[in-house]
């Protein structure tokens, strides 16, 4: 048989291993500087117990770098790894290892490698009588898929849930299933709707990780953002307290710790913990975001404190401060060019200080990246930068309007609808534009389901526009 036809057999097995080759892994390449300092930081700050995962998709993401030796590294260490924690399951826990082997090996052209690996898998399989040749379904190869999803984006979440909730209806009390489960609602939460926001979702699920991996710090300070989200900041704070007192995933803690400080108005505090967790991950563009978000709550603060008119002492921290929120967000989209919504955050800092055209050009770069899930919320705040910065109500108008033809239920697109509603009141006050003041205002209605309010105001615009024209 000649190398060619070799390589074609081969090919045809490779497609059917399970591991992060075959995983249809959503991964823009601009994502993936952000995705490997992530996992990098992962393996270096998290103590888990379910690390194996994340060594084998560091493999993955140098082979997407083209780094095949430094790959073979990775996947060398996962090995080692599987051999310290699952010495008595070992073949089955390096199914995906092995796959991930077999694919580097056949991309670097080295054919018999790859063979030898699809033989360590194919025996595996045949020992635990197997009906397929290069795929066992299992518990540990669905959790190990979920990892990988959860890792890389919000495009890969839903599956990411479907991976861990199968582990989970054969095996409730799986520790494992459940904290990746818990994590990835959580991390759906902050994507879906406001309705499901508002239940909190996810807080059942957290306190069931919690109460099987009682030792894990970092499902504690989730659990405690979801309950500060529901309202009940005073429990979530206790296990806040609780994780740092812990020595666990400290790094992680502190991050997380300070969001929650800063959301309930503790500054100085938050402040104190996201400088600590960036000295060991300086790095980090989530820290970065976190640090310019505190210091432009200060400016808020100091605003509130003198109604909107600084001086002297107050007026030079406001400008202090305002360098130093732009400074962390500009570092923010270097370290992760794809953070839709620091795009944001940096150009209304920009309008916030009179830097108009530099808040135009930030906007119109998050504009024009595709495909991103947070589109209406784009809309919604460059629609009010052009209301309330730019004084220019149609323009405003026009992506309020804009945001709400993408088909989805969220909180921005609850925003987009008060914000057009204020808008269109504002105008039928001021007699101006009215036909369009009520279609618009009859749009809102519709959006919010309020049929009848809806029916009226259109009929309100159809009977003025017959009257201004006659002919209509």
């Amino acid at each position: 048989m000649s190398e060619g036809s070799d390589g074609n057999l081969i090919e045809d097995n490779l497609v059917q291993l399970r591991c992060h080759f075959t995983w249809t892994l959503l991964i823009e390449e601009s994502e993936i500087p952000d995705l490997e300092n992530r996992v990098l930081e992962e393996i270096q700050f998290l103590d888990t117990q379910y690390k194996v995962g994340i060594h084998n998709l560091l493999a993955y993401v140098q082979h997407l770098k083209g780094q095949n030796q430094e790959a073979l590294k990775s996947l060398k260490e996962t090995e080692d790894l599987i051999q310290q924690q699952y010495a008595n399951q070992s073949d089955l826990r390096s199914l995906v290892t092995w796959g991930n082997y077999a694919w580097v090996y056949y991309h670097m052209g080295r054919l018999e490698d790859t063979q030898t690996y699809l033989d360590k898998v194919e025996n595996t399989c045949a020992k635990f009588t197997n009906p397929s040749r290069y795929q066992i379904e299992c518990p540990e190869m669905d959790c190990e898929e979920g990892w990988a999803l959860l890792k890389c984006g919000g495009k890969n979440y839903e599956r990411a849930k479907t991976c861990f909730g199968k582990v989970l209806e054969v095996d409730p009390e799986n520790p494992e299933a459940s904290t990746g489960y818990a994590i990835t609602l959580s991390r759906l939460d902050n994507l879906n709707t406001a309705t499901q926001k508002e239940e909190g979702s996810s807080v059942h699920p957290l306190r069931q990780a919690v109460r099987l991996n009682p030792e894990d710090a970092y499902i504690k300070v989730l659990l405690a953002l979801k309950l500060q989200e529901a309202g009940q900041e005073a429990e979530g704070e206790k296990h806040i307290e609780e994780a740092l007192a812990s020595m666990s995933s400290q790094t992680y803690v502190w991050r997380y710790a300070a969001k929650f400080y800063r959301r309930k108005g503790s500054l100085d505090k938050a402040l104190h913990l996201l400088k600590k967790a960036l000295q060991a991950t300086p790095t980090s563009s989530f820290l970065n975001h976190q640090v310019g978000l505190c210091y432009r709550a200060q400016i808020i603060q100091i605003k509130k404190a003198t109604n909107n008119q600084p001086r002297g002492q107050n007026r030079e921290n406001v400008d202090r401060l305002s360098q130093l929120v732009i400074c962390h967000f500009q570092k923010t989209l270097q370290l992760k060019p794809t953070f839709k919504l620091a795009y944001i955050d940096l150009a209304e800092m920009y309008a916030e200080i009179g830097l108009y055209g530099k808040a135009e050009d930030t906007f119109q770069e998050v504009l024009c990246l595709q495909n991103t899930e947070d589109q209406q919320e784009i809309h919604y705040r460059y629609g009010r930068f052009q209301e309330f910065h730019k004084k220019s109500e149609d323009k405003a108008i026009t992506h309020y309007l804009k945001g709400l033809k993408i088909e989805k239920m969220s909180c921005a697109r609850e925003k987009l609808l008060n914000a057009l509603e204020k808008l269109a009141k504002k105008r039928l006050q001021q007699n101006v534009r009215v036909v369009e003041s009520f279609s618009l205002l009859g749009l809102v209605h519709k959006g919010k389901g309020e049929v009848k309010k809806a029916l009226l105001c259109y009929e309100k615009a159809l009977r003025l526009a017959t009257d201004l024209n006659p002919m209509f």
